[in-house]
């Protein structure tokens, strides 16, 4: 259990790794290399901090980062030691997200959100629009265009969305619908958006570096 000072009942969890060349964005190596692959691991996780940091000017949330590799100390040089930190730990995605709702709500959260790092669409306005509509329903859901979801929020941890999924696949976003259609789970989705995979993706994020240069 995490003894987070809870400041807030909105929770934002996010999904990152640390960039170790070779061991993160693994399908961006053929086009990118093992370091610029890293790099591109890196930077992004930069931009979705940049953008939960204007979402914590607008609404009253806490921020925690749940990491792979590397380890505390790492990622506090990275990203800078006034961030809450936690490893993911072992099992599946489904598992390691299962485990940090659980966490999230035995601290005392209430409303709660997971967002990974491979969406650079995700901005602060869909994040204020995403714990807006968690207020009013069970489930809120980022569809991912590659058939996955960019962010999952929740009310309560229900752990029947996060088993007997395939994660990585195409049919992730759908099979999670329909097992909250079974129980009979309020839900909304959000505007689908793109996620950086593949080398074919890289347009995508270099739209999205371009506009936050801007932002700047």
């Amino acid at each position: 259990m995490l003894n987070l000072p809870v400041r807030s009942k909105q929770r934002l969890i996010i999904f990152t790794r640390y960039p170790e060349p070779g061991k993160t964005k693994t399908r961006l190596i053929p086009a990118l290399g093992t370091v610029g692959a890293a790099n591109l691991q890196r930077e992004m996780t930069e931009h979705t901090i940049f953008q939960v940091q204007e979402l914590q000017k607008v609404i009253d949330i806490t921020v925690e980062v749940r990491f792979s590799g590397g380890d505390l100390q790492l990622m506090q040089d990275w990203l800078g030691s006034d961030l809450v930190y936690q490893s993911q730990g072992e099992g599946d995605l489904g598992s390691r997200m299962a485990r940090s709702l659980f966490d999230a709500f035995q601290s005392g959260a209430e409303n709660v959100i997971i967002i990974g790092t491979d969406c650079p669409g995700v901005n602060a306005q869909i994040l204020t629009a995403a714990f807006e509509k968690l207020h009013a329903f069970d489930l809120v859901l980022g569809p991912a265009i590659d058939g996955g979801y960019y962010l999952i929020g929740l009310r309560q941890l229900i752990p029947e969305l996060f088993v007997n999924i395939e994660w990585g696949t195409a049919q992730v976003f759908q099979k999670t619908v329909e097992i909250a259609q079974k129980l009979h789970l309020s839900y909304v989705n959000l505007l689908p958006l793109a996620d950086v995979d593949r080398p074919e993706d890289l347009p995508i994020w270099e739209q999205a570096f371009a506009e936050e240069i801007k932002e700047i």
